[in-house]
């Protein structure tokens, strides 16, 4: 029996949305252009498609090619550090974007993604993320298949650099983060400074919306006194709403703080130690999470 149309369609929604995520760093994106892609797939004599999973990646990648031109304009003039709009994992908030998208969206290879050209990023995700043969992405490209090999292999050299030697028990991520996000509302600076590793950075982006750093702080001491010097202000000891969550595989905690402000906090924990914080309060990236509070209530 035939699968129909549509069926066959949302049997790869995820791993579309997935793909055009990792290319473009925004759910909102990622949601239009696989909402273009079955657009398209509707116009199509979809009897006659021999890989509907092939054709479909097809489709979302020259889609992402397109924007990203735009993109890229843009992030040139973005005010501070850039992160990727986060992606929430937690059933029982039923707004966030799907839960089961194939593979690895840390934010460290989010970031890694954002140093390629354009060409190499998708060369990269075809190709290690989606398992495309070169063949087939030559064709998505409009390259050769060797240009597609280079392109696939400075891509994946690059986004090596920054893929963690060992990983961390999730029971181990939740006590440290437990322990983290209790120091950060009591200001309490030394504690903070003892969980973060020497060179820890912390990536904390307002796009120039609403207060955060400007540039990435280093150090786990300069780290520590910005966060006692926001908790003095009276911005994180009380929240209004608060829960803990995994923001792009991370463990992590959706806020609302005491100034108002809704944000994501994510924590990137190597050997014991928290090696990078990822804080989102642009209010442009948090537009598909910010019914939470209201939707899911005050579990803190």
């Amino acid at each position: 029996m035939a699968i129909p149309e549509n069926d066959l369609f949302e049997q790869h929604r995820a791993r579309l949305f997935g793909l055009a995520y990792r290319m473009m760093g925004s759910v909102a994106d990622a949601e239009d252009i696989v909402q273009d892609a079955y657009l398209r797939w509707r116009r199509v004599e979809f009897e006659t498609v021999g890989n509907p999973g092939g054709f479909l990646s097809k489709v979302v990648s020259r889609l992402c090619l397109d924007r990203l031109k735009e993109a890229r304009r843009r992030r040139e003039v973005y005010v501070g550090p850039w992160l990727p709009e986060p992606v929430i994992n937690d059933p029982a908030l039923a707004e966030t974007p799907p839960d089961d998208v194939a593979g690895d969206i840390s934010i460290a290879l989010m970031l890694a993604l954002e140093r390629l050209s354009p060409l190499e990023r998708a060369a990269f995700l075809l190709r290690d993320v989606f398992d495309m043969d070169f063949k087939e992405i030559a064709a998505v490209l409009d390259r050769n298949e060797t240009a597609c090999r280079q392109l696939a292999s400075r891509a994946r050299a690059n986004v090596r650099k920054d893929k963690p030697r060992f990983t961390v028990s999730p029971e181990e991520n939740a006590k440290i983060a437990d322990a983290f996000f209790t120091a950060l509302r009591s200001g309490e600076a030394g504690a903070l400074r003892d969980m973060l590793a020497a060179e820890a950075t912390l990536h904390s982006d307002g796009g120039g919306r609403v207060p955060a750093a400007r540039n990435i702080l280093l150090g786990a001491d300069r780290i520590a006194r910005f966060f006692a010097g926001y908790a003095r202000k009276g911005y994180l000891a009380k929240p209004q709403w608060k829960r803990r969550v995994f923001i792009n595989g991370l463990p992590g905690e959706i806020s609302l703080n005491g100034d108002g402000v809704l944000q994501t906090a994510a924590l990137d924990i190597r050997g014991g130690r928290i090696a990078a914080i990822y804080v989102t309060r642009n209010p442009d990236k948090l537009r598909h999470i910010a019914s939470l509070p209201e939707s899911a209530g005050r579990p803190n």
